[in-house]
């Protein structure tokens, strides 16, 4: 992350999220809405940063301190009535440090914007505006064109003649200009509009009356495509699975079927590693060469060692801490757990808090008993220990190396080293009492 600055000479972002997202239908501010496990406005933030401003200013509404906790330690202004992107913009004016340098200013809802695009912004000499071809442009504002490729107008597509509306060059609604100027225009746009809005479209046409023209940087419709309900958000989910699915191919990383496999966008996986059909993979998760993660698992906030082989149908939830050659079998859950070199669970178990010994071996169904109903307690369990079928781990409590647990067990105390743990009712045998059974109830 690039730290604010104190160089009154550099850029500063501003980023309009003060939007309800009412088409969202959600109680979530829209900027929280996830793409890869990331909020969208962390994806806009993360962009911004590597341009280097000196100061980020964050436009959001009230009541979403949600969102504030999301961009910090970055500015923010409260845009106390929701009355355009002009105003929003004009809440954050008083805030900004340097009044020499640029300033650019990105929505909160494009979460894909090129770094690329940015930088060619700002090193631009005269202000200018993002836009993007769009193959149905319906529904934007098309950017209308001098002769020489600079802006003449913004028109609304409810405002277009028939003419117009064929143009497919439509805004993408970021601008980048000297501080100066906007100072000098931002105040002289006016809400004569039947919004009753204050709009930043309104910017190139003030800027005309000096003879100033906004240069077009052009971006690819993707890049520049907004986030505005639930249907758009799957279209961008669907799109960022791709770039990362396919970052992953490029890196030695083989998928069986790539459209079944959803990533983070923080994943990290080495070379070599296999990955069947239907597994999710959520944040923090970074998986070392040549594993195996069988199909139908699910994966967050883990880490696993290589040569380890996962699944099918298993789930590590977070801090779920696997050494080399561990095997986490089939319906298998792993939690705030560290399992050293060669641990094998092979199916139907559950470790959560437990530090568990190189060559331990889980039988099926053995799990740790973590929860008392108040408190959650730790399981350390030694090196080499056979932990039998059924068996149960009352924690807290300490197996030592080499010990072993008989199947069936409930064990709420603590084993040494090379000892046998059992605890089991003794067997009740009743001679011929089935077939006395069956004979009475034929009666």
């Amino acid at each position: 992350m690039t730290s604010p600055s104190s160089d009154q000479s550099a850029l500063t972002i501003i980023i309009l999220a003060a939007g309800k997202g009412t088409r969202m239908r959600s109680d979530l501010p829209k900027v929280l809405h996830s793409l890869a496990g990331r909020p969208m406005i962390n994806w806009v933030i993360d962009v911004a940063e590597q341009v280097g401003p000196a100061q980020i200013i964050v436009v959001i509404g009230p009541d979403m301190d949600a969102v504030k906790e999301a961009v910090a330690p970055w500015d923010v202004v409260v845009q106390t009535e929701r009355l355009g992107t002009a105003d929003a913009v004009l809440m954050a004016y008083p805030h900004i440090r340097n009044k020499s340098g640029k300033v650019l200013i990105l929505m909160g809802d494009e979460p894909f914007l090129p770094l690329e695009a940015l930088q060619n912004m700002v090193e631009k000499s005269a202000p200018s505006i993002m836009a993007f071809s769009a193959e149905n442009p319906a529904g934007f504002g098309r950017m209308i064109q001098k002769q020489d490729g600079t802006l003449q107008a913004i028109v609304e597509e409810k405002d277009a003649s028939s003419e117009q509306r064929e143009v497919t060059l439509c805004n993408a609604g970021n601008f980048c200009l000297e501080y100066d100027g906007l100072a000098k225009w931002l105040p002289r746009i006016s809400n004569q509009n039947a919004q009753k809005e204050y709009y930043l479209t309104d910017l190139p046409e003030i800027a005309a009356e000096e003879n100033i023209s906004f240069e077009i940087v052009n971006i690819g419709e993707v890049d520049g495509w907004g986030v505005n309900d639930r249907i758009q958000l799957a279209q961008h989910e669907s799109f960022i699975q791709d770039v990362l699915r396919e970052t992953l191919l490029e890196n030695g990383v083989t998928m069986i079927d790539p459209q079944t496999v959803y990533l983070s966008w923080d994943t990290e996986i080495g070379p070599d590693v296999v990955i069947e059909p239907n597994v999710v993979i959520g944040p923090d998760v970074v998986i070392e060469g040549h594993v195996q993660i069988k199909a139908f698992s699910h994966l967050e906030g883990a880490r696993i060692g290589k040569y380890s082989v996962i699944g099918p149908f298993a789930r590590l939830r977070p801090g779920a801490d696997l050494a080399e050659n561990v095997k986490i079998g089939n319906f298998v859950e792993v939690k705030n757990a560290t399992l050293q070199k060669g641990v094998k669970a092979n199916h139907h178990g559950y470790i959560g808090d437990a530090d568990v010994g190189e060559g331990t071996n889980f039988s099926c169904g053995a799990i740790t008993v973590n929860y008392d109903g108040y408190k959650k307690h730790r399981t350390k369990i030694g090196r080499h220990v056979m932990v039998g079928s059924n068996v149960s781990l009352i924690a807290p409590i300490e197996i030592g190396d080499g010990a072993f647990i008989g199947a069936g067990s409930t064990i709420a105390e603590n084993i040494p080293a090379e000892a046998l743990g059992l605890e089991r009712s003794k067997t009740v045998l009743i001679k011929d009492w089935a077939k006395l059974h069956r004979e009475q109830n034929k009666k």
